[in-house]
């Protein structure tokens, strides 16, 4: 009778550090630029919430 071979299971990747969002930084703000008048001219900046991220600071899994 031939002896009997056991296989370990794969090990489990280790876990990685959350990436940042790039186009925020990591802080979950964007600056939006406020527009006024029929023209629509620039008149300064607000702070708005990143679109990529939607505010967690972390880069979406792609």
């Amino acid at each position: 009778m031939a002896p009997r071979r056991t296989t370990k299971p794969p090990k489990a990747p280790a876990p990685t550090a959350p990436v940042v969002c790039s186009p925020c930084d990591g802080s979950g703000m964007v600056a939006a630029t406020v527009r006024v008048g029929r023209k629509r001219r620039p008149v300064g900046q607000q702070d708005g919430l990143c679109l990529n991220c939607l505010g967690s600071g972390l880069a979406p899994d792609a």
